[in-house]
């Protein structure tokens, strides 16, 4: 690079740190970019510094409060509303067998548990390559709502299933659309929110689960109660029909409404885009536009598959997911009360209402702390106290219980998928690939878990709380391992605060000392 380009690098440093941001870095392992990506990314940044130069640190604290609300209200509710369609679609079955969707298929167990299984091999495959797709498009809004509406009509067709191989085919397509939405969600949410906001957004994304669950049993309640045989359809195809079509309405307001990224939203003034990149750059001590630095997708999945941070966060939220597999067949644990089938249903929704409430303050009080082990930990050894309470007694009222506090054992499930951009929190390639990749390995446990609950183990289920409980254990003890990781990588980074700029520029710790400079530092 040359001396004007450094000098012009010098100046920008000290614009940055009177506008309260810090200067770009380059990433260790990306390409240098071309002197002409590297112009135009420092007259961007120019432009966006001299628009917030002259707000004084009250204004620009008013301002970011402004935005994010702005931001909140435009974003959150869309993501939620897709998260209930999306939930509702895929653990439609779980209602659809209370309806008889076993029994008009002529399926034994094995093969309704391989039709709940069947859609993560979809699910799997294509979340890594749909999340750098959507980042490299730079185009949320677009590819997010074309994959609901497509999911939502494939879900739809599920009615017409009239046999095993049909279900599994239309299972399979399933899992494949709704690849890109969970990990892209995520990762949407942390292009717009910094370290500290980010679990309270991921609460309030995954509400959409949990109010999916609450409001499955009502709304199947409903159907299959009210609907059974009208115009001569069977009350559980009637279910995947409004739920489908639901979807797809879903899928054409964020086609038109939902924003996308910080730096390309239209939505924002010129400050106010300003505000939303820097803000990101202050947080995780470099600016989060993909390309900038020369990184590829490529570059990026090779960065985030060596960094074993990566791999112990896969670990950790695999067996997270696997102790909470109840969740595909909470309305048959729910009949072990030995209720009819429309209370059974209507029984789960304060249940999760409960949970929704457990996991939204302890993913707030995560955020308000900047703590994420214990807020990971203490929910998953309540819910383990509920798998074993769960396992030594069929008693009405200690059952009930238990599914409560099983229930809330979400809140750990939560405060681990902010942990994975917090821990990996750029580049922007090697992020999406991490909380693709995360994601995707933790859908073991769901496949898993589509053979834990089998209802030959009913009504006591203690083979099932027993592997659940386990599994939370494991998940613990990675989460301990993660947190020692990220401890140490803290104390290399105060090590170099001290050293002035260049001094390991050459060694490796170049990219750890300029993240130390940027006063950077891994949430524990």
């Amino acid at each position: 690079m040359s001396t004007s380009s450094h000098d012009k690098k010098d100046s920008l440093r000290t614009a940055s740190h009177d506008a309260h941001a810090p200067a770009p870095l380059l990433t260790a392992g990306a390409v240098e970019p071309t002197p002409a990506v590297a112009a135009a990314v420092d007259a961007d940044q120019a432009r966006q510094l001299a628009l917030l130069a002259h707000l004084s640190p009250d204004e620009r604290r008013a301002a970011e409060k402004a935005l994010v609300r702005r931001v909140d209200l435009r974003l959150m509710p869309l993501l939620i509303l897709a998260y209930i369609t999306n939930y509702l679609d895929r653990n439609a079955m779980a209602s659809a067998r209370l309806g008889g969707m076993q029994t008009d298929l002529n399926l034994d167990n094995a093969q309704w548990a391989t039709g709940i299984s069947i859609l993560f091999v979809g699910y799997i495959l294509l979340q890594i390559p749909s999340s750098n797709l959507m980042l490299w498009l730079g185009r949320p809004r677009l590819y997010m709502g074309l994959a609901i509406i497509v999911w939502g009509g494939i879900s739809t067709a599920t009615a017409a299933a009239d046999s095993y191989s049909h279900l599994l085919v239309i299972r399979i397509f399933l899992g494949v659309v709704e690849a890109a939405f969970f990990p892209g969600a995520l990762l949407i949410l942390s292009k717009w929110y910094t370290k500290t906001e980010l679990s309270t957004r991921t609460a309030i994304l995954y509400s959409g689960s949990i109010i999916s669950n609450a409001l499955a049993g009502l709304i199947a309640a409903g159907i299959l109660g009210g609907m059974d045989n009208v115009g001569g359809i069977a009350g559980w195809k009637w279910l995947f029909i409004l739920e489908g079509v639901a979807t797809i309405l879903i899928g054409v307001l964020c086609l038109v409404f939902l924003p996308e990224f910080p730096h390309n939203s239209p939505f924002l003034s010129e400050t106010e885009t300003a505000i939303a990149v820097q803000r990101i750059a202050e947080d995780s001590g470099r600016r989060d536009i993909a390309g900038e630095d020369g990184e590829t997708p490529l570059s990026g999945f090779y960065a985030a598959m060596k960094d074993p941070v990566v791999h112990l966060l896969a670990v950790c939220l695999t067996f997270c997911v696997l102790s909470v597999s109840f969740n595909a067949f909470f309305p048959s644990i729910v009949g072990t009360l030995g209720y009819s089938r429309i209370v059974t249903l209507l029984c789960t929704a304060p249940i999760w209402a409960f949970a929704w409430l457990v996991v939204f303050f302890n993913a707030r009080h995560a955020d308000k702390t900047g703590e994420r082990f214990l807020h990971i930990s203490i929910p998953m050894l309540v819910g383990i106290a509920g798998f074993i309470i769960a396992s030594v007694t069929t008693n009405l009222g200690a059952r009930f219980f238990a599914l409560f506090i099983m229930a809330s054992s979400y809140g750990g499930f939560v405060v681990i998928l902010p942990w994975i951009s917090n821990s990996v929190p750029h580049p922007p390639y090697k992020r999406a690939t991490a909380i693709a990749y995360v994601n995707c390995i933790s859908q073991v446990g769901n496949i898993a878990g589509s053979y834990v609950w089998d209802s030959r183990w009913a009504p006591s289920y203690w083979q099932s709380n027993t592997i659940c409980a386990s599994s939370a254990l494991v998940s613990i003890a990675t989460a301990l391992v993660l947190r020692q990781v990220l401890q140490r990588r803290n104390r290399a980074l105060a090590q170099l605060q001290g050293l002035e700029h260049g001094a390991a520029e050459d060694g490796k710790h170049g990219e750890k000392l300029k993240l130390a400079q940027a006063n950077f530092r891994y949430l524990v």
